[in-house]
Protein backbone atom coordinates (compact mmCIF):
# COMPACT_ATOMS: atom_id res chain seq x y z
CA UNK A 1 0.00 0.00 0.00
CA UNK A 2 1.43 3.41 -1.00
CA UNK A 3 2.33 5.66 1.78
CA UNK A 4 -0.40 8.25 2.62
CA UNK A 5 0.66 12.00 1.88
CA UNK A 6 0.44 14.66 4.82
CA UNK A 7 -2.04 15.88 3.11
CA UNK A 8 -4.08 12.73 3.07
CA UNK A 9 -2.79 11.65 7.00
CA UNK A 10 -4.63 15.12 7.82
CA UNK A 11 -7.25 14.90 6.12
CA UNK A 12 -7.54 11.24 8.11
CA UNK A 13 -7.29 12.44 11.19
CA UNK A 14 -10.09 14.96 10.74
CA UNK A 15 -12.74 12.64 9.81
CA UNK A 16 -11.65 10.65 13.05
CA UNK A 17 -12.39 13.57 14.49
CA UNK A 18 -15.26 14.19 13.25
CA UNK A 19 -16.47 10.82 13.99
CA UNK A 20 -15.29 10.49 17.27
CA UNK A 21 -17.26 14.04 17.87
CA UNK A 22 -20.96 12.50 16.65
CA UNK A 23 -20.12 9.49 18.87
CA UNK A 24 -19.28 11.21 21.79
CA UNK A 25 -22.14 13.63 21.47
CA UNK A 26 -24.45 10.51 20.47
CA UNK A 27 -22.94 8.32 23.48
CA UNK A 28 -21.00 10.28 25.55
CA UNK A 29 -17.06 9.53 25.81
CA UNK A 30 -17.05 6.99 28.49
CA UNK A 31 -19.60 4.64 26.35
CA UNK A 32 -18.28 5.18 23.44
CA UNK A 33 -15.37 2.68 21.49
CA UNK A 34 -12.90 3.34 19.36
CA UNK A 35 -14.20 0.47 16.96
CA UNK A 36 -17.72 2.79 16.87
CA UNK A 37 -15.40 5.77 16.06
CA UNK A 38 -13.57 3.53 13.39
CA UNK A 39 -16.54 2.03 11.91
CA UNK A 40 -18.22 6.06 11.65
CA UNK A 41 -15.57 6.99 9.59
CA UNK A 42 -15.75 4.49 7.43
CA UNK A 43 -12.30 3.24 8.67
CA UNK A 44 -10.31 0.35 11.08
CA UNK A 45 -9.16 0.35 14.16
CA UNK A 46 -5.82 0.25 12.74
CA UNK A 47 -6.38 4.05 11.04
CA UNK A 48 -7.43 5.03 14.84
CA UNK A 49 -4.19 4.00 16.24
CA UNK A 50 -2.07 5.26 13.45
CA UNK A 51 -2.98 8.72 15.01
CA UNK A 52 -3.94 8.15 18.64
CA UNK A 53 -2.73 6.79 21.67
CA UNK A 54 -6.00 6.00 23.02
CA UNK A 55 -9.87 7.37 23.81
CA UNK A 56 -8.55 9.69 25.99
CA UNK A 57 -5.51 11.03 22.85
CA UNK A 58 -8.72 11.50 20.70
CA UNK A 59 -10.52 13.52 23.31
CA UNK A 60 -7.86 16.19 23.88
CA UNK A 61 -7.18 16.65 19.96
CA UNK A 62 -10.79 17.13 19.95
CA UNK A 63 -10.43 20.08 22.44
CA UNK A 64 -7.54 21.24 20.84
CA UNK A 65 -9.14 21.65 17.53
CA UNK A 66 -11.83 24.25 19.00
CA UNK A 67 -10.82 27.46 20.88
CA UNK A 68 -12.09 27.71 24.09
CA UNK A 69 -14.29 30.65 24.60
CA UNK A 70 -12.32 31.86 27.71
CA UNK A 71 -8.94 31.72 25.71
CA UNK A 72 -10.81 33.26 22.55
CA UNK A 73 -11.96 36.34 25.22
CA UNK A 74 -8.13 36.21 26.05
CA UNK A 75 -7.15 36.59 22.68
CA UNK A 76 -8.98 39.23 21.66
CA UNK A 77 -7.88 41.03 24.45
CA UNK A 78 -4.40 40.81 23.68
CA UNK A 79 -4.78 42.04 20.12
CA UNK A 80 -6.84 44.97 21.07
CA UNK A 81 -5.38 46.57 24.03
CA UNK A 82 -3.22 48.11 21.43
CA UNK A 83 -5.13 50.84 20.81
CA UNK A 84 -7.79 51.03 23.14
CA UNK A 85 -7.63 51.05 27.07
CA UNK A 86 -8.01 47.77 29.09
CA UNK A 87 -11.36 47.65 30.02
CA UNK A 88 -12.50 48.70 26.71
CA UNK A 89 -10.35 45.88 25.37
CA UNK A 90 -12.20 43.69 27.46
CA UNK A 91 -15.48 45.16 26.56
CA UNK A 92 -14.86 44.52 22.81
CA UNK A 93 -13.35 41.28 23.81
CA UNK A 94 -16.31 39.81 25.33
CA UNK A 95 -18.48 40.95 22.84
CA UNK A 96 -16.76 39.20 19.97
CA UNK A 97 -15.78 36.27 21.79
CA UNK A 98 -19.49 36.02 22.71
CA UNK A 99 -20.28 36.54 18.72
CA UNK A 100 -17.70 34.04 17.45
CA UNK A 101 -19.03 31.06 20.05
CA UNK A 102 -22.59 31.61 18.67
CA UNK A 103 -21.11 31.31 14.61
CA UNK A 104 -19.18 28.11 15.16
CA UNK A 105 -21.47 25.10 15.93
CA UNK A 106 -18.23 22.72 15.94
CA UNK A 107 -17.32 24.59 19.19
CA UNK A 108 -20.59 24.75 21.02
CA UNK A 109 -20.63 21.05 20.77
CA UNK A 110 -17.63 20.10 21.67
CA UNK A 111 -18.04 22.39 24.79
CA UNK A 112 -20.96 20.72 25.13
CA UNK A 113 -19.63 17.62 25.24
CA UNK A 114 -17.00 18.64 27.73
CA UNK A 115 -19.60 19.56 30.28
CA UNK A 116 -22.80 17.22 29.66
CA UNK A 117 -21.29 14.47 27.40
CA UNK A 118 -18.25 13.43 29.38
CA UNK A 119 -17.81 11.11 31.72
CA UNK A 120 -14.76 10.30 34.19
CA UNK A 121 -12.43 7.84 32.43
CA UNK A 122 -8.88 7.07 32.14
CA UNK A 123 -6.97 10.03 32.53
CA UNK A 124 -9.67 12.36 31.34
CA UNK A 125 -11.63 14.44 34.25
CA UNK A 126 -13.71 16.74 32.65
CA UNK A 127 -14.14 18.73 35.77
CA UNK A 128 -10.46 19.26 36.30
CA UNK A 129 -10.76 20.31 32.18
CA UNK A 130 -12.87 22.83 33.01
CA UNK A 131 -11.45 24.21 35.74
CA UNK A 132 -8.03 24.95 34.00
CA UNK A 133 -10.26 26.46 31.43
CA UNK A 134 -11.72 28.83 34.16
CA UNK A 135 -8.46 28.86 35.52
CA UNK A 136 -6.71 30.72 32.54
CA UNK A 137 -9.18 32.94 31.93
CA UNK A 138 -9.45 34.46 35.38
CA UNK A 139 -5.82 34.79 35.56
CA UNK A 140 -5.75 36.78 32.40
CA UNK A 141 -8.45 38.94 33.33
CA UNK A 142 -6.61 39.49 36.43
CA UNK A 143 -4.03 40.89 35.00
CA UNK A 144 -5.29 42.69 32.59
CA UNK A 145 -7.96 44.72 35.50
CA UNK A 146 -4.91 45.21 37.40
CA UNK A 147 -3.35 47.35 34.91
CA UNK A 148 -6.82 49.09 34.58
CA UNK A 149 -6.46 49.87 37.88
CA UNK A 150 -2.88 50.76 38.02
CA UNK A 151 -4.02 53.48 35.30
CA UNK A 152 -6.91 54.49 37.37
CA UNK A 153 -9.56 53.57 34.96
CA UNK A 154 -11.30 50.90 37.49
CA UNK A 155 -13.78 52.82 40.26
CA UNK A 156 -11.72 53.60 42.83
CA UNK A 157 -14.05 51.09 45.34
CA UNK A 158 -13.62 47.98 43.15
CA UNK A 159 -10.53 45.86 43.30
CA UNK A 160 -9.00 44.08 40.53
CA UNK A 161 -9.98 40.88 42.54
CA UNK A 162 -13.82 41.47 42.96
CA UNK A 163 -13.94 43.15 39.07
CA UNK A 164 -12.31 39.68 37.92
CA UNK A 165 -14.95 37.71 39.74
CA UNK A 166 -17.92 39.50 38.99
CA UNK A 167 -16.76 39.59 34.84
CA UNK A 168 -16.12 35.59 34.78
CA UNK A 169 -18.83 34.83 37.08
CA UNK A 170 -21.31 36.80 34.43
CA UNK A 171 -19.84 34.97 31.79
CA UNK A 172 -19.86 31.93 32.99
CA UNK A 173 -23.53 31.76 33.81
CA UNK A 174 -24.32 33.17 30.89
CA UNK A 175 -22.53 30.67 28.51
CA UNK A 176 -23.43 27.28 30.63
CA UNK A 177 -27.08 28.82 30.76
CA UNK A 178 -26.66 28.77 27.13
CA UNK A 179 -24.90 25.68 26.36
CA UNK A 180 -27.69 23.36 27.44
CA UNK A 181 -29.85 24.78 25.41
CA UNK A 182 -28.74 26.97 22.76
CA UNK A 183 -32.38 27.09 20.63
CA UNK A 184 -33.45 29.18 23.57
CA UNK A 185 -31.92 32.42 23.02
CA UNK A 186 -28.98 34.27 21.38
CA UNK A 187 -26.33 34.25 23.95
CA UNK A 188 -25.15 37.19 21.79
CA UNK A 189 -27.93 39.42 21.71
CA UNK A 190 -28.43 38.53 25.40
CA UNK A 191 -24.47 38.99 26.57
CA UNK A 192 -23.88 42.78 24.98
CA UNK A 193 -26.24 44.44 27.09
CA UNK A 194 -25.07 42.59 30.35
CA UNK A 195 -21.20 43.18 29.78
CA UNK A 196 -22.03 46.70 28.82
CA UNK A 197 -23.53 47.25 31.84
CA UNK A 198 -21.09 45.41 33.68
CA UNK A 199 -18.06 47.07 32.72
CA UNK A 200 -19.73 50.35 32.38
CA UNK A 201 -20.18 50.17 36.56
CA UNK A 202 -16.49 49.27 36.49
CA UNK A 203 -14.85 52.53 35.28
CA UNK A 204 -13.66 55.12 37.66
CA UNK A 205 -15.82 58.04 37.33
CA UNK A 206 -15.24 60.74 35.46
CA UNK A 207 -12.75 58.40 33.28
CA UNK A 208 -11.76 60.25 30.20
CA UNK A 209 -11.44 57.05 28.49
CA UNK A 210 -14.91 56.09 29.28
CA UNK A 211 -17.18 54.59 26.40
CA UNK A 212 -20.82 55.45 26.09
Amino acid sequence: MARKTKAEAAATREALLDAAEDMFMEHGVARTSLEQIARHAGMTRGAVYWHFKNKGDIFRAMLERVRMPFQELVDEIEALEHDVSSLEAIRLACLQGLQRFEQHPRSRRVHAILIHRCEFFSDIDPIAMQQEITDECRDSLYQHLLISKQQHMLADNLSPEVATDLLQAMLSGLFHEWIRDPGRFSIYNRGVPLVNQLIGMMHRQGDPTRKH
